[in-house]
């Protein structure tokens, strides 16, 4: 049996941050990642090039937080995005800001982000075990002080200290299949269910001819009844499955506990104008060609793979000529426009989402040290919490800070 003071189990970002903290202290730390290299997830990050956190004070950052800010409050202005860049300058990694104060590494390579933490684990003698799956924690008394024995595909250890940092739900392939939820449930905590976060949305509508079709400076609007739940502006995207793009993922993190089917979501092709301003523009495009047919005359206005769909929502025959449409077919298509009304039926699964909701319920850790109020000596960081944040690198920033606040912990 090997034993250690700490055990980190998962080697993610927040696993990473931990195991580095506690060693850097003094203790002895063994990192346990069943992959066969650590920072799986974060290779995949920002498209490979890892958004590594936001580059924005405290109180911006919170709130960018979906669930639980508060919570966090005390973790982020411990460890802000300011401390998180600062760690990797000094780590040897240079970065960049890009648009929405998003920091990426110069070389746009997410492999630079787990190896600066490899260099990092190398100073302070973090001892890596990879291929390595925890199968149990048990806990067990020597002489009075309870102590842990983990029992991995491999072997078994012995630790005073146990962090886990096991991930989510989301993205299996990278090693995040719910781990920890099950060694919580087995020391008696509770689970706020798992569902998917920044996700894209399955459709019923047939976009199959719009598949990768882009639309910038759009706005959609989710309603609950007469209430608006949601409204984002920016890119959007037409996939073979309905939705995805940046406002359909924030979209999805706010309405992603919400029955689905009493809600409805519509899409303003054109925020920019008024109502008023779109039918003057509408009336100066048919003078411009009036014996040209409406399909032909909305090129003016929207990408040509777009027109029969926003047409046939508004009613009008797409092969009149514009010099025949009435006031009311104008209306209608003015409506088409503004109110573009998609019909959603599902989010698209957890194993597709960037970051998982739900989770390790924070009521019950402590959130100065993110040390379990239930057991003693036990710690849990990162995604397996009950955190989750919009995009733009606020998530990889809540496993970082948390990664921080246990290992100085232990």
């Amino acid at each position: 049996m090997e034993q250690a003071e700490v055990i980190v189990i998962g080697g993610g970002a927040a696993g990473l941050m931990a195991a580095y903290q506690a060693a850097k202290r003094g203790k002895s730390v063994i990192l346990l990642e069943k992959n066969e290299k650590l920072g799986k997830k974060i290779y995949i990050t920002g498209k490979g090039r890892c958004n590594f956190t936001n580059d924005c004070p405290p109180d911006d950052f919170l709130s960018e937080v979906v669930s639980n800010a508060k919570f966090l409050n005390g973790a982020i202005r411990s460890f802000p995005p300011a401390a998180t860049m600062k760690f990797f300058e000094q780590g040897g990694m240079n970065y960049k800001i890009e648009r929405g104060n998003r920091a990426f590494p110069v070389s746009d390579h997410a492999s630079d982000v787990t190896k600066t933490f490899e260099r990092y684990l190398q100073s302070v003698h973090v001892d890596v075990r990879l291929n390595e799956t925890v199968m149990e924690i048990n806990t067990m008394s020597d002489n009075g002080n309870s102590m842990f024995d983990i029992i991995t595909s491999e072997r078994n250890y012995q630790c005073e200290k146990v962090i886990i940092a096991t991930g989510g739900l989301s993205y299996p392939s990278t090693g995040s299949t719910g781990d920890g939820y099950s060694f919580a449930k087995k020391m008696g905590h509770s689970i706020v269910p798992c569902v998917p976060a920044l996700v894209g949305l399955n459709t019923k509508d047939n976009f199959k001819p719009l598949q990768g079709l882009s639309l910038k400076n759009v706005t959609l609007s989710v309603f609950d009844q007469q209430k608006m739940i949601s409204s984002q502006f920016g890119e959007m995207l037409f996939t073979h499955f309905g939705i995805s793009g940046p406002i359909v993922l924030t979209t999805s993190s706010l309405i992603n506990r919400k029955n689905l089917s009493s809600l409805k979501f519509f899409l303003d092709l054109k925020p920019a104008l008024s109502e008023e301003q779109l039918d003057a523009r509408l009336i100066r495009e048919f003078e411009a060609e009036p014996n040209k047919t409406l399909s032909n005359v909305m090129v003016h206005l929207l990408p040509k793979n777009l027109i029969p769909f926003v047409i046939k929502q508004s009613g009008v025959d797409s092969q009149k000529q514009v010099n025949s449409v009435t006031k009311d077919e104008r209306r209608g298509l003015i409506s088409s426009l503004k109110s573009f009304i998609i019909n959603v039926s599902s989010l698209c699964s957890v194993n597709e989402a960037i970051v998982t909701a739900g989770g390790v319920s924070v009521k019950e850790i402590n959130p100065r040290t993110m040390e379990s109020k239930l057991c003693k000596n036990v710690f849990f960081c990162g995604e397996v919490l009950d955190l989750d944040a919009f995009t733009g690198g606020f998530n990889l920033q809540i496993a970082f800070a948390t990664g921080y606040a246990a290992g100085n912990a232990v």
